[in-house]
């Protein structure tokens, strides 16, 4: 199989994606909202979304559940928040191409961090992956966090976010995950791969509804978020709601009609 079938999985027709990130319990355990894997995944499914990013764990025991959607599989990680949460600057590759399609996976992601004190490794790890998942037909979804997930602003602004995405290109990911930020048309524009953005910490649905109408209206082509949605009041209306600004050019004021008031 080549990597656009597998893509299609994953992206609708109109070459737009709802992801949905499930794959916190690798750092954080059983963490609020995703103590039970089934159910989130059963809402967010319900919901309309086209892909969910998982671990290897989940993807095994919850075959039946993620059949329904794209499966894009977690292949890397780094330390777990036992101790001093980490920025995932010494992150590892934990899987490979043959395991990941060993459970149906429709692509993988990999995590990588310019700009961090270890920033070469991560994007050894990268280019590592994406050389051989593409001997196999597999696509590579490139996680772009400049200066790691405990970044200060002036590496989450368009340049760095920009700088970033294009590196994750520019080492053969097929696809983008990249923080939200100001003026995102010069991420996309700049990217000639598609751009998703990634949720981070929890904030107000209609932040998140708002960030990713405009994000949308910049030319990204999608969303990979996880606790915005599992740590919602309702992960099915706030996905639902997420799909119909994606895939049905909805505001954030009428997406924010579909949760519960």
């Amino acid at each position: 199989m080549s990597t656009t079938r597998r893509l299609n999985r994953i992206f609708a027709a109109d070459g737009r994606a709802v992801i949905v990130a499930l794959d916190h319990g690798l750092i954080d355990g059983p963490c609020e909202g995703f103590e039970e894997p089934a159910r989130v995944i059963d809402q967010v499914v319900a919901g309309g979304a086209d892909a969910i990013l998982t671990s290897y764990g989940i993807a095994q025991r919850y075959e039946a559940e993620l059949s329904r959607v794209g499966l894009i599989l977690r292949g890397d990680g780094a330390a777990t928040n036992l101790g001093t949460p980490s920025d995932g600057s010494a992150s590892s590759l934990f899987f490979t191409v043959e395991e990941a399609l060993r459970v149906g996976a429709d692509a993988l992601v990999v995590t990588a961090l310019p700009g961090c004190e270890k920033e070469e490794s991560t994007l050894t790890n990268l280019a590592r992956m994406t050389r051989e998942a593409h001997r196999w037909g597999v696509p590579v979804l490139g996680e772009m966090v400049p200066g790691g997930f405990n970044s200060g602003p002036e590496l989450r602004g368009p340049k760095a976010v920009a700088l970033a995405a294009r590196l994750g290109a520019e080492l053969g990911a097929d696809f983008i995950k990249a923080p939200y930020t100001d003026n995102y048309s010069m991420v996309t524009e700049g990217t000639f791969a598609p751009v998703v953005i990634l949720g981070g910490s929890k904030g107000t649905e209609r932040d998140t509804l708002t960030n990713i109408a405009d994000a949308i209206s910049a030319g990204a082509a999608g969303v990979a978020i996880g606790r915005n949605v599992f740590q919602c009041e309702d992960p099915q209306a706030m996905t639902a709601a997420i799909v119909a600004v994606v895939h049905g050019g909805a505001s954030a004021d009428e997406a924010m009609s579909l949760l519960p008031s």
